[in-house]
């Protein structure tokens, strides 16, 4: 069996991506990126209790360089994060205009590159992304084309050929959520918002479109600390 190396910023796709890389091979690390994002401790903190309950080891990444550099609304105060009608997800104009918004200079590609540098040095051929097929249609680092190129230069720049894959890659979060439910996530865990509160903030566009698919892949939300909407 394989040994990998599992981004983990603990939210909805990666916990998934977690669960079903625990049964496609012997998952060597857990690792979550810290750049001065809003979510950074919840982050860190979903993704000590994955880990935690799933007896892995985790190790946390500063990049604080990456904050620095970027004017997302991520990071940024003075910049308002967007929240989005939630007819309007899927529409085309609008996603990319929230995309913008959110996006951090080569984000994705600097995580692969960190991670399998840590997955070439503990022997592992996998860095495991939790990619979607909605995301996928605004970000152009979460398609397949992406991976694939990520793959080509990887197989130059580690001796031990890693890979990306990406389990969830081709999935809905609704999706998502139904492969999380068949490999028992435990969801009270997961950290699926772009603020850092309390609970959940339920208006940002990835609380929205965890609510939708929890809804749609019929997830009891009682066991998801979202604030009052």
């Amino acid at each position: 069996m394989p040994r990998s190396a599992v981004l983990l910023s603990g939210g909805l796709d990666s916990a998934v991506s977690l669960a079903h890389a625990l049964r496609e091979s012997e998952v060597a690390l857990c690792l979550t990126f810290n750049y001065g994002q809003h979510a950074a401790q919840k982050e860190i903190e979903a993704a000590a209790n994955l880990t935690a309950y799933y007896h892995l080891p985790h190790q946390v990444v500063e990049l604080p360089f990456l904050g620095e550099i970027t004017g997302t609304a991520l990071v940024k105060n003075e910049a308002s994060l967007p929240e989005p009608e939630l007819a309007l997800l899927d529409d085309p104009v609008a996603a990319t205009a929230s995309a913008v918004q959110v996006w951090v200079p080569n984000r994705n590609g600097l995580f692969i590159n960190i991670a399998a540098a840590f997955a070439e040095a503990c022997g592992a051929g996998l860095v495991v992304c939790g990619f979607n097929r909605e995301e996928a249609a605004t970000f152009p680092d979460n398609g397949a084309d992406f991976v694939r190129a990520a793959n080509s230069a990887l197989s130059y720049s580690t001796l031990n050929d890693v890979k990306v894959v990406s389990y969830t890659q081709l999935l809905s979060k609704a999706d998502i959520i139904k492969l999380g439910l068949r490999h028992h996530v435990p969801f009270q865990y997961i950290w699926s918002c772009y603020r850092g509160g309390e609970k959940m903030c339920g208006r940002c566009e990835s609380c929205l479109r965890f609510k939708r698919a929890a809804q749609e892949a019929d997830l009891d939300l009682e066991q998801i600390a979202f604030q009052e909407v």
